[in-house]
């Protein structure tokens, strides 16, 4: 990007986009005496279209589509860790599956409470990339389904037991004395999916893919806000890799030429 002189400003939170009669006219970045405004002929935006148009966006100038309650996807909680073990057998990708699996399902998207049972994925890139992980050693993250921030956890009391017990249940199934050579670890809750990510209710993947939220009825790459756009997991056709990906391709034949 830098080669075609684009300028990139990283860590720069967009706060507000500038919406004139229905037309984005650019983005505010900063905040107070800080604020400065970039005017733009096309704003597109990564971002969580439910925080864009909940948050971003002056509630007047707001598409009427856009007002109606929207519900989100599950969380996830990550827990990051590294070992001076190596645990060389282990695959690049593992699926532990857990004792139920209507009823976790349930628990998550329905009742919305943090079940005591759970299916993890865990990941060793080092598999993959040994220079993850210093020599000797071995990364690892975990990533468990859990309900959104709609359901009330207190993820800032709740988070490191959870953890603690996810590697309780790692070790036992699939990394022997791993608590014993843990030598680094991080959690990140729904809490900081909305915080850092600004993820609406703390959701991993945008909205939920019920009927009524997906295909047409998703969030639009083509906002009905004149020159302003969306592109990945919120937004058509939807989360994973190949939606993100495909969302991507849509800007190009959507988005007018410069």
């Amino acid at each position: 990007m830098e080669s075609q002189d684009i300028d990139l400003q990283l860590s720069t939170p967009v706060e507000r986009i500038v919406v004139e009669h229905g037309t984005a006219k650019g983005v505010v970045i900063g905040d107070g005496a800080t604020a400065r405004t970039i005017a733009a002929d096309v704003v597109v935006a990564n971002a969580d279209p439910t925080m864009v148009y909940r948050t971003m966006i002056p509630a007047g100038e707001r598409p009427l589509a856009t007002r109606r309650p929207v519900r989100q996807s599950m969380g996830l909680f990550v827990g990051y860790f590294g070992t001076a073990a190596q645990y060389p057998n282990i695959a690049h990708h593992t699926i532990l599956l857990g004792p139920r699996y209507r009823g976790l399902l349930d628990d998550i998207f329905r009742r919305r409470v943090l079940a005591e049972d759970f299916s993890l994925y865990v990941r060793a890139p080092t598999r993959s990339d040994p220079s993850m992980a210093p020599a000797g050693h071995d990364a690892f993250y975990v990533l468990s389904p859990v309900p959104n921030l709609r359901s009330g956890t207190r993820w800032s009391e709740e988070g490191a037991p959870y953890f603690e017990r996810l590697l309780a249940a790692i070790e036992t199934r699939l990394l022997p004395g791993l608590r014993g050579s843990l030598v680094t670890s991080r959690m990140m809750t729904p809490a900081d999916f909305q915080s850092e990510l600004r993820s609406a209710d703390g959701a991993a993947f945008g909205p939920e893919p019920s009927l009524v939220q997906s295909a047409y009825f998703r969030y639009h790459n083509r906002s009905a806000i004149e020159g302003l756009y969306f592109v990945g997991a919120g937004t058509h056709p939807g989360a994973g890799v190949p939606g993100v990906l495909s969302s991507a391709k849509l800007l190009e034949r959507i988005v007018p030429a410069a």
